[in-house]
């Protein structure tokens, strides 16, 4: 299971929308559907607290945060939805199963988005903090990150960033209209710019500078992912041509290494 178990809340986002909407395509009680879209980030925020079972303040608060929003809005909108008697929204789609399921996918896309914004950024914070706390500490002088979430990935912090951008941009999917869409650019620049210009490439190649004759370090660099965050294990044993072509591990990130030393 990956350290943020990402894809454990594609699968209970994707089994807890599916209850409500097979509630609503069975009853055709369509007051619920803003209900389920809120309290889901209550269910995914102590789920995920309970699952790390790392007990710190900061997160502890900020899953309180999301569970005090989440509870807020999805009352809010439930209480609403009662008194005004029936929602609007499903007119044309109480009795058309194909129209129904369209509507619960588009919203479940806003979820999903979302949920990668949120994960995206607390992984992009908690990497900075990690490596700002390794780099202060005296004993690590002269080294290179590799604990917490940069024992997952090279870069955590970038696979969050771009995780944040992509997650945005999905979500606002179901409204875009013509050349609404030219926003997709947004996240495609930021991904092309961590990935092949002033992102992973410099870092990389400094990082080479300072450690390449360590063993240790060329070690580190062959089981760790560049980015998506995976277990060094699991990634460590992929083939070379796998890792290029899955997982971002291109040939200019490690220029200034022998290739046999990464194979």
């Amino acid at each position: 299971m990956d350290s943020h178990f990402l894809g454990l809340t594609a699968i209970v986002t994707l089994g807890y929308q599916l209850i409500f909407f097979i509630i609503t395509a069975l009853l055709r009680f369509d007051k619920v559907t803003d209900f389920a879209g809120s309290t889901n980030f209550i269910v995914l925020a102590i789920l995920t607290l309970v699952l790390k079972g790392s007990w710190y303040f900061r997160q502890v608060v900020l899953s309180l945060f999301v569970v005090i929003w989440g509870l807020r809005l999805g009352l809010f909108l439930l209480m609403r939805i009662l008194q005004w008697g029936e929602d609007r929204r499903f007119d044309d789609k109480r009795d058309n199963l194909g129209k129904l399921a369209i509507f619960w996918i588009l919203q479940a896309q806003d979820i999903i988005g979302w949920i990668m914004w949120i994960i995206g950024i607390l992984v992009e914070i908690t990497a900075d903090q990690q490596k700002l706390a390794f780099k202060n500490s005296p004993e690590n002088r002269g080294k290179w990150c590799s604990v917490g979430l940069w024992k997952y990935s090279r870069h955590p912090n970038y696979f969050g960033e771009i995780l944040l951008w992509w997650g945005f941009f999905l979500a606002s999917t179901p409204v875009l209209e013509g050349a609404e869409w030219l926003v997709m650019f947004g996240p495609v620049f930021i991904t092309l710019l961590l990935l092949f210009v002033s992102g992973i490439p410099l870092l990389e190649a400094s990082a080479d500078k300072k450690f390449g004759n360590v063993a240790a370090y060329r070690s580190y660099k062959r089981k760790t992912s560049p980015l998506i965050l995976l277990p060094p294990g699991m990634y460590g044993s992929l083939p070379q041509w796998l890792k290029g072509i899955l997982l971002f591990e291109f040939p200019l990130y490690s220029r200034n290494l022998p290739q046999e030393e990464l194979s």
